[in-house]
């Protein structure tokens, strides 16, 4: 009789939601760029901290 191995990979996709998340509320952005930065998140924090930098 073969062993089946089940694995669970959830908690990798609950820490990118949980990043999204952070993101649109920390540069409180309107719902449409919200929606975007689930495709553009890297986009913003870049945006964001070069304007710290500046």
């Amino acid at each position: 009789m073969e062993k089946i191995k089940v694995e669970n990979h959830s908690f990798t996709a609950f820490s990118w939601f949980a990043g999204w998340l952070f993101t649109i509320g920390f540069l409180h952005l309107p719902l449409g760029k919200g929606i975007l930065a689930i495709l553009l998140w890297p986009y913003y924090i870049g945006a964001w901290v070069s304007g710290l930098l500046k």
